[in-house]
Parts: structure tokens; sequence; C-alpha cells
């Protein structure tokens, strides 16, 4: 598989086989993706990778804290906005409805709804779990590095046969992670992801997210 069929064949999967993935080929898939660059080559990240029992705590600690309503909110750890402007918030619902109407959730379907949230903690049912961090005193310069990072796990998992999905569902309710995982307290989490084989007969990997049209997003100065 070449870079540009990785990139247009990577898409976030919400269902997975229960095949499993040999450390040997997540030991490639990390090896290949420690190529990513960084800002002076400072690599700023830490991944953690997880799968059996591990894997199964993290995900019924998570959903009990959930349930019990502990949850905080992304703008506690300065990650996304409280309010977002129009046009991110219309891209937003877009492909939250466009996941919706493939599984038949109706809106106002609350219970659905909440059902479908429960999957990201369930790693949609994904047989490795992976972590990415930073040190908590870096910022967004590394941050951005760490973007990369994930970015070229991603692709390099296309390249292996493995389909991934990056979730942010994690940040709000990440004391377990870090619990389980073993990760120290000055390091900050990025993103959480599934990782594996994706079922193919499953109607929610059908969704292809919409891209904003190049011309709304790049500007060509000095170019004639």
């Amino acid at each position: 598989m070449d870079v540009f069929e990785a990139i247009e064949s990577r898409k976030s999967i919400r269902a997975f086989t229960d095949q499993p993935v040999e450390k040997e080929l997540l030991d490639k898939l990390l090896q290949i993706s420690q190529r990513s660059p960084s800002g002076t080559n400072t690599q700023p990240w830490y991944v953690y990778l997880c799968t059996g029992d591990v894997k199964q705590a993290i995900t019924d600690d998570v959903l009990k804290m959930a349930a019990e309503g502990k949850s905080k909110k992304y703008e506690d750890y300065d990650y996304y906005p409280p309010v977002w402007r129009d046009v991110h918030q219309a891209r937003r619902r877009a492909v939250g409805w466009g996941l919706y109407g493939l599984l038949g959730i109706e809106k106002g379907d609350r219970e659905g709804s909440a059902r479908q949230g429960a999957r990201n903690f369930k790693f949609f049912d994904a047989p490795v779990g992976l972590f990415v961090t930073v040190d908590s005193y870096v910022t967004r310069g590394s941050w951005a590095d760490a973007g990369m990072y994930i970015q070229t796990i991603m692709l390099a998992a296309r390249g292996l046969g493995l389909h991934t999905c990056p979730q942010a569902a994690w940040i709000p309710l990440q004391e377990p992670v870090f619990k389980h995982l073993g990760i120290p307290d000055d390091q900050e989490l990025v993103t959480g992801m599934s990782l594996g084989y994706a079922d193919k007969d499953a109607i929610e990997n059908t969704l292809v997210s919409e891209r904003e049209d190049v011309s709304n997003v790049a500007r060509f100065v000095g170019f004639g």
C-alpha cells in the first residue's frame, strides 16, 4: 500500500473484529512510527498499549465513572473550547448525525446516543487500546509533534493492514487510564485510540466523513 492509498483509506473505525494483533506487529508499527517528525527532534511523545484484562479494567472503571456522573469537561483540560464557532459545530454535528443515521439513532434518542457513546470506552471491541501522552510541562509545539506522531501511527497501521479510531472521548474520564497503565502524574493525555482489524460487515464502518473543499481552507499567495 502506498502512502496515498493509506491516507485515502484511513478512517475512524467504530466496529472491530476480535482478531488479535500480534505483539510483533505492534512492535513493527511503533518502530515505523518513531520516524515521525518533531521540532528539534525532541520526540516528546509516550505511547501505552493495552489488551486483555488491563484493557477490560480500564473499560469497567470508565463506564462506572460515567454512570456515576463523574465525567469532567474537555475545557477542564484545556482540550476543546466550551463553545465552538458555527462552522466547526456544523461539521461536528454533520459527522455525528451521519453516524447515528446509519445506526438508526434518531434525534432525541438519549438512550441510543448514550449506548453508542459508551462504545468508545469498549474500544469499539478492538483488541488493542493505545494512549499517547506528553510531559505536562511542554506546550503547543510539542502537542503538534504528538499530533504528527498519532497521524503516523494511523497511516502506518493502514500499511500493516490494521485500522484505528482516534478517541478524544477518554479525556474527560482519564483517571482509570492513568491508574491501570501506570502513567506518571507529570504526563498529560493527548488521545486514546482503538486499534485492530475492521469489521467489514458493520454498517457504522461505511461512514466516510466529508472534507471541506480545499478552496475554503487554502490560500495561494504570489503564484500569479
